[in-house]
């Protein structure tokens, strides 16, 4: 099995109190932020009844209690604060690929790992699903200390045979089945495929849902170096790119302009919340800006 996140050991243990300090950063940002599966509304313990007070909801009046103690009480609940938070992973051949140095697999994969991390210091229920070609594995929600080190431990490694394409809408529709309660859903993908639309949406109408979009420089500009053959990391197709073309050139960045344009369309007609990753960029630093950002919203 190849490592992902720790190809460097020594470079890992010193990075290890640096990764649960911003966990934790991420974690209190994660609290504030304005998700509707955040500490929604009234929760489902009955926690027992007090006297009615002016300016109370008369629905909540306990009639049994109020017609027993012969003046008003109302019904009172505690509510259910724990979230609950799910990872989507795409780790299909195109997710490998990555022009300086760092693949997206690499970028989602300690973006995620830092998001575990924040969720067990919150005392989340977490749970996962990783695909390529093929559902790989499946992990229903659950809280402990053993749930969080296996997901962290399929983080890290990934099979050295990876299944030829994706199967996002099938990730995205397992997910729905899985979750019984409304959960924080970060799906990792460079949406490289088709057909995850619908499968979004209808994910995003119970759930809050971070589409995060793993890109890398090569997406808009690649190196002028002549015709050199590329091949399709999901399809094997081979093709001759005429890089030092200006005309190929506009025609790949402009390519990229509508794809990253018509996903941040879908994503936000259907509901879910694009948040956009570089290779080169600090996964630490997006996610601190955009819990921040929703945190103000």
């Amino acid at each position: 099995m190849a490592k992902i996140l720790d190809e460097d050991r020594n470079r890992l243990v010193r990075r290890a109190m640096l990764l649960r300090l911003a966990a934790s950063a991420i974690a209190d940002n994660m609290r504030n932020g304005s998700f509707k599966s955040l500490y929604r509304g009234q929760g489902i313990e009955f926690s027992g009844v007090r006297e009615y007070l002016p300016d109370d909801n008369v629905r909540s009046i306990d009639w049994n209690v109020t017609a027993r103690m012969g003046k008003a009480f109302i019904k009172q609940y505690e509510e259910d604060r724990e979230l609950q938070v799910f990872f989507v992973l795409d780790r299909s051949a195109s997710m490998f690929a990555g022009s300086h140095g760092k693949s997206r697999i690499e970028t989602a994969s300690e973006a995620a790992a830092l998001l575990l991390l924040a969720a067990e210091q919150n005392a989340s229920a977490v749970g996962a699903v990783f695909f390529d070609g093929k559902i790989r594995y499946s992990y229903a929600p659950k809280t402990g200390r053993n749930q969080v080190m296996t997901i962290f431990s399929q983080l890290d490694s990934v099979s050295d045979k990876i299944i030829p394409g994706s199967v996002l809408a099938n990730a995205l529709n397992g997910a729905g089945k899985i979750l019984k309660k409304q959960s924080l859903i970060f799906v990792f993908s460079d949406f490289r495929t088709s057909e995850w639309i619908q499968p979004m949406a209808r994910l995003s109408h119970k759930h809050d849902v971070v589409a995060v979009r793993v890109t890398d420089p090569s997406d808009t500009e690649l190196p002028a170096i002549g015709t050199i053959p590329f091949k399709d990391s999901e399809t094997g197709d081979l093709r001759l790119l005429p890089t030092s073309s200006s005309h190929f050139a506009r025609v790949w960045f402009d390519d990229n302009r509508q794809r990253s344009e018509f996903w941040q369309t879908e994503c936000m007609r259907h509901g879910s919340y694009p948040l956009t990753l570089s290779t080169t960029e600090d996964p630490l630093m997006v996610l601190s800006r955009f819990f921040s950002q929703r945190g103000r919203t």
